[in-house]
């Protein structure tokens, strides 16, 4: 790939995510749509009309942009850093950690009455579970730390955490157990402009260090080795990456819950697209995530409209065949 044509994609992407948050603030379940957005935008709609496009649509669709670029950047980011392009943002247990955060809150009821404590559950139980699986990680290759022990140690620490999700489960009432099973398959409904602000707060600083480190996957992409005799510092790498990501992927779950296949499937087909080059990679699977996203959640709001599905079964009833033909085209290739 030559570096001519990145901006070219990059524009055609942000055309994408464009044309996506359009679709999604103008459509949903009350009936209004894109001339009802124009006219909110030039002034001349009702009260009620601004009322939903500001207050409920334009929150979610921000929201949706939000979690999916966060999720496709650290699929990405996972990809290079366990140099594995099957790789995607839970693999190393931080949605089971945030998972048992907020089932904890659901079942238990702490705090419940305040929008904000469940969110705040599950990003405490998301650092959580980084933590734990850093440590045991690190302890585990004092050498340094290695890939293969850092994905067991997920593996394990999923295994752990979705453990005491069933437990907690078996003993939570119909009412909480509903609630923390819809939250679990992920859901976009609660969006508000302050719970977005600070999500953005949360997302910003670990995407610019992602990005930061496009150079360094490239030169890890070769091998650990080679990329530290051609100067980069793998090992600082490697722990920036992890808690780059990881955090990212923290504050994503805390603010939709766990929503599958965008971290896998975007940055798989961008790499099949246009190939491995990092200073590419990374940016595209971030605007190509948003743009995934903000149409899963448009989905969602309209098959069973009144009603809604959980965002992420929409993602994997898509995500699943996706992923095939992904597979099957890249194994042709």
């Amino acid at each position: 790939m030559t570096r001519s044509r990145t901006p070219a994609r990059l524009v055609l992407l942000g055309l994408a995510v464009t044309v996506a948050a359009a679709v999604s603030i103008s459509f949903g379940a009350s009936g209004l749509g894109p001339a009802d957005l124009w006219r909110t935008l030039s002034g001349d709609a009702d009260s009620s009309t601004r009322a939903i496009l500001w207050q409920l649509r334009l929150p979610r669709a921000v929201l949706a942009a939000l979690v999916g670029g966060a999720l496709g950047l650290s699929g990405c980011t996972f990809q290079a850093l366990l140099r594995n392009p099957l790789a995607e943002p839970y693999v190393l247990g931080v949605s089971g950690g945030a998972a048992v955060g907020a089932v904890t809150v659901v079942v238990t009821g702490i705090g419940l009455a305040l929008p904000w404590v469940l969110p705040l559950g599950a990003f405490l139980g998301a650092v959580a579970a980084m933590t734990l699986v850093l440590q045991i990680a690190r302890r585990a290759s004092p050498g340094g730390m290695d890939t293969r022990v850092l994905i067991l140690a997920g593996v394990i620490a999923g295994a752990f955490f979705n453990a005491v999700i069933l437990l907690l489960l078996s003993v939570a009432d119909i009412e909480s157990f509903r609630s923390a099973i819809f939250w679990m398959m992920g859901n976009l409904s609660g969006a508000d402009w302050g719970s977005n602000g600070l999500l953005a707060l949360l997302l910003v600083p670990g995407a610019a260090v992602v990005l930061s480190l496009a150079r360094a996957f490239n030169l890890l992409s070769r091998g650990e080795e080679v990329a530290y005799y051609l100067g980069a510092s793998v090992q600082q790498v490697k722990l920036t990456a992890y808690l780059a990501a990881s955090l990212m992927v923290a504050a994503a779950v805390a603010a939709g819950g766990v929503i599958g296949f965008v971290g896998l499937i975007v940055p798989h087909a961008v790499r099949i697209a246009w190939g491995n080059d990092h200073r590419m990679l990374l940016p595209a699977s971030f605007l190509a995530g948003t743009a995934f996203l903000l149409l899963a959640d448009t989905v969602a709001r309209l098959v069973v409209a009144p009603a809604e599905l959980p965002t992420g079964v929409v993602t994997a009833v898509v995500g699943v065949p996706l992923f095939v033909v992904l597979l099957m085209r890249g194994g042709r290739r």
